[in-house]
């Protein structure tokens, strides 16, 4: 027990932990009150996710209360999702809450991730809030990387590596990649491709901000986007000074008539899996967008994680169909993780020399030695069975996260079970789905709200992400989102 003396000489107790003083602890409601403190230095950030909080014994001590206090005291912290105990870990922050959500009567302020017109900001403190349970679609199973075969593939490379081989390579990237990547994309996507006519670039992110330069300087200025699609892509394209017009999204895939009511010479489209829906661009529409194209428009090709698919048979990539006007973008961040950086383009021919020109000048190309481990993988077959693994998991977590919905979201419908690492879920109209984001957060558990995903108005949803957790806890997290729907509703 810490004991100070003030200035009149009376001894005061209290404790270094956030300054508490047992002078202050109330004669009733005293697990409230600390309970209270601790959440108010959570949302403060005095106390950030890992922080660890004292052992019960000793803060007991310190504010002279009992062990109960302090232990019931906590026990509420974990209900509500912002501490965890770990045993010999002690409790330790697992998640902090944004600040509470305005009221439906109050203009947003620009606090949180959750108020406010989404942007980049909104991404990055959203990344950075605190939560137990992540459900942010995107975000692969990294515990599942290949790291013994990585290593392996690694150490084969450097053995066989020449010194000549560490300088300065070809812009469009290793040669051995791009022959790698062209058997992939033949035998997975259905496309045909010369490895010549394959840029490799730091994922789709690059690859898009390569073709912005080239774009413009075609005469595009206006790439059309898919209503709802990714709020990420749509703010690449905007800072590439690229008008991002809407084209709704149906059961079929894109409007193609409405494409071209928007006069947009490009549109960005994920057919093989549409974010955030889920829907497979059917054959018609594939027609449709076919003629569109030969009329001169410009077709974007994310295809961001077709090769993960269940309940449904492979959707060959627009770009088996047509190849001088499509862009094709594809990249590792969902098979292995996002960290290795590693993607390609496949362009139409025109734009080849000035795309390569782009990455040159850029960045001289990607780093060499993690490109040759990747070829090594493909060409060994690893990438294949990795992949099948990975399937097998998420089927499970998928179907976790279903019957997590039917008990805890009743009405509600989920969309684009058949593949991808993630799924829709709408509801009734009542509550705004950026209230109920944040109020899911305040109870630790992170998702994006489907208006994030809409420029035009539509209904509320979420777009939850299961591929990062085990079904236990992905299970905990609907219940939560249940949980924060009937306190709002």
């Amino acid at each position: 027990m810490n004991a100070v003396t003030d200035r009149d000489g009376a001894t005061t107790h209290g404790s270094d932990f956030l300054q508490l003083r047992a002078d202050d602890v109330p004669a009733d409601g005293k697990a409230d009150w600390l309970a209270r403190q601790v959440r108010q230095a959570i949302t403060d950030r005095r106390l950030t996710v890992g922080s660890r909080l004292p052992a019960t014994r000793l803060l007991a001590a310190e504010l002279r209360v009992s062990r109960g206090v302090v232990t019931e005291a906590y026990r509420r912290l974990a209900e509500d999702g912002h501490v965890e105990g770990r045993r010999r870990g002690g409790t330790v922050v697992v998640a902090v809450p944004p600040p509470p959500p305005p009221s439906r009567t109050e203009q947003p302020s620009s606090a949180g991730p959750f108020t406010g017109s989404p942007d980049s900001r909104a991404f990055d403190a959203l990344r950075a809030a605190g939560a137990r349970i992540d459900l942010t679609p995107g975000r692969p199973d990294l515990s599942a990387f290949p790291r013994t075969a990585w290593l392996r593939a690694e150490r084969a490379v450097l053995a066989e590596l020449s010194s000549a081989d560490l300088g300065y390579g070809d812009p469009r990237g290793a040669p051995r990649l791009r022959r790698a990547v062209a058997d992939w994309l033949a035998r997975s996507r259905g496309i045909a491709v010369d490895p010549d006519g394959i840029l490799i670039v730091a994922g789709i992110a690059q690859a898009l901000t390569l073709l912005h330069p080239v774009l413009r300087a075609d005469g595009i200025t206006a790439v059309a986007v898919e209503e709802p699609g990714s709020l990420g892509t749509r703010q690449h394209l905007a800072h590439g000074r690229l008008s991002t017009p809407p084209v709704p999204v149906d059961a079929h895939g894109p409007d193609v008539a409405a494409l071209r009511a928007t006069g947009a010479p490009a549109v960005l489209l994920t057919p093989a899996h549409q974010f955030p829906t889920g829907v497979v661009t059917s054959g018609e529409r594939r027609r449709e967008l076919l003629r569109w194209a030969a009329d001169g428009g410009l077709i974007l090709e994310d295809d961001y994680d077709a090769e993960h698919r269940y309940d449904r048979p492979p959707v060959p990539a627009l770009r088996s169909l047509l190849t001088d006007r499509l862009c094709y973008m594809g990249s590792v961040s969902k098979l292995l993780a996002p960290a290795l950086r590693t993607g390609w383009l496949v362009p139409p021919r025109r734009y080849l020399e000035a795309l390569t020109d782009a990455k040159r000048f850029t960045d001289l190309g990607s780093a060499v030695l993690p490109q040759l481990v990747l070829a090594r993988l493909m060409e060994t077959g690893h990438l294949e069975r990795h992949l099948r693994l990975l399937r097998a998991r998420h089927v499970r977590r998928r179907d976790a996260v279903i019957a997590a919905v039917r008990e805890h979201l009743p009405g509600a419908v989920v969309h684009g079970a058949a593949a991808g690492l993630h799924l829709t879920v709408t509801y009734a109209p009542d509550v705004p789905d950026t209230e109920l984001a944040a109020a899911a957060l305040s109870l630790g558990v992170k998702c994006h709200p489907l208006s994030w995903h809409r420029q035009l108005p539509g209904r509320p949803g979420l777009v939850l992400g299961y591929a990062a957790d085990p079904p236990g806890a992905l299970t905990e997290g609907v219940a939560l989102l249940g949980k924060a729907l009937r306190t709002l509703a």
